[in-house]
């Protein structure tokens, strides 16, 4: 059964196991303070619902998402500390919710149509996998404003070589899919008209699989890429070991093989 609410900042909609959420609030698809929010609150319950296998990040049409709402932090000037206060509370809320979504349980993916840039390609980065249209491009152009893109290229720097990044944070240039692709930034390019359909059906082959050993098996990875090469293997055995005792696991083994049938 296919559920659908929108709150007019993020869309959701739950079908089979996947939940897309996709971004509104204008054409821009900016990150302002609501729309973090919104965003954060909507990963938030994902993260809690059995019924939520596979996550998709979505926000159709030219701009992806343009990153932080300037407009909104332009507002903060008339501060009394310049908007020091309101810029460090959105940058932390906008951290956190980055955060939530590269460590959400459930794996993710980012379905790219349009430009990602800034906080936006923030987003992009911090999904598990990423799949863009041959239109999609990408940046962080924080140097052509007068600064730089510091908390994306947290997220970036994670998906790509320290030399790529420096050329994205560098000159601010936006790159297109091709070059995303190349350098592990997208996991592939597809046309616009098959995009959609190609993402769909890859978050329900995934969405099909067994759901505790997914969760498990993506925390497990992402733990042991940061320990050194024993501390890796020994901590990814004792994982590995508790999915094959996983009592469905030892079902499915029974059904389709026959193991552990003391009849057989």
């Amino acid at each position: 059964m296919a559920q659908e609410v929108q709150s007019g900042l993020v869309e959701t909609h739950l079908s089979g196991g996947v939940l897309t959420l996709t971004l509104g609030g204008g054409v821009a698809h900016v990150l302002s303070g609501a729309m973090i929010g919104a965003l954060d609150g909507a990963l938030a319950r994902a993260a809690e619902a059995n019924e939520v296998r596979v996550v998709v990040l979505n926000a159709p049409g030219r701009i992806f998402c343009a990153g932080h709402d300037l407009k909104e932090i332009a507002r903060f000037r008339g501060d009394a500390d310049q908007g020091a206060a309101r810029l460090t509370a959105l940058f932390r809320a906008c951290s956190a919710m980055m955060l939530r979504l590269a460590t959400l349980p459930r794996p993710t993916i980012a379905r790219v149509e349009g430009i990602a840039t800034a906080a936006g390609l923030q987003l992009v980065a911090s999904c598990d996998l990423a799949f863009a249209g041959q239109a999609a491009r990408f940046c962080l152009p924080g140097v052509k404003n007068g600064g730089f893109c510091t908390t994306p290229a947290v997220a970036v720097g994670r998906r790509i070589g320290r030399n790529h990044l420096m050329e994205l944070a560098l000159s601010g240039d936006p790159v297109d899919a091709l070059w995303a692709h190349r350098t592990g930034l997208v996991n592939a390019v597809l046309p616009e008209a098959a995009l959609a359909g190609y993402v769909g059906e890859y978050a329900q082959r995934l969405a099909g699989h067994h759901g505790p050993a997914l969760i498990s098996g993506k925390r497990a990875l992402d733990a042991q890429l940061a320990l050194p090469l024993e501390a890796a293997y020994a901590h990814a055995t004792e994982v590995m070991v508790g999915h094959f005792m996983d009592p469905a696991r030892i079902e499915i083994e029974r059904r389709d093989w026959g193991v552990g049938d003391a009849t057989g």
